[in-house]
């Protein structure tokens, strides 16, 4: 499985999707839902575009999850949670997340999986930001994510 927030799907997320469902028989893509995270997209929002994204992948299943991904894990019989991680602060972070996880449920195995060097500086925050600037994101994400965030943070 692949957890994330995906507020917004970035090309990035894509890539390792893509990547992963080539390595594993079947993939979930888990959407945390946690609204204290203050997302610009709703779960549901999230979960259209995923779903959307990602429908020509046969062993792709999107599902959205309000509660520790790793019981997501255990209810579904997931043996891998696969983590993206683009520089070593990443790494940081994730590793302490994976441990934690390890601790709560220790069947689950976390894989780490770094990004292509041509989606390295992908970050949620910054492509927003970029887009309430009115930049071009079109690198950043697929079609269908810029524009509904341009109608998100511009209202065009």
């Amino acid at each position: 499985m692949f957890p994330g927030s995906f507020d917004p799907p970035t090309n990035g997320h894509m890539n390792l999707i893509k990547r992963a469902s080539s390595i594993f028989e079947e993939l979930y893509v888990v959407i945390a839902v946690n609204d204290q995270k203050n997302p610009l997209f709703s779960s549901q929002e999230r979960f259209e575009m995923m779903s959307l994204l990602l429908k020509d992948y046969s062993n792709v299943t999107v599902r959205l999850w309000d509660k520790l991904v790793v019981r997501f894990a255990e209810k579904n019989h997931v043996k891998v949670m696969i983590r993206g991680v683009r520089a070593l602060v990443d790494f940081g972070y994730e590793f302490e997340l994976a441990m934690t996880n390890k601790e709560l449920s220790p069947d689950v195995d976390i894989m780490f999986m770094p990004t292509d060097p041509k989606y390295f500086v992908l970050r949620s925050s910054a492509i927003k930001e970029i887009a309430l600037l009115d930049g071009d994101i079109s690198t950043m994400v697929p079609p269908e994510v810029a524009s509904a965030l341009k109608q998100r943070l511009r209202g065009s």
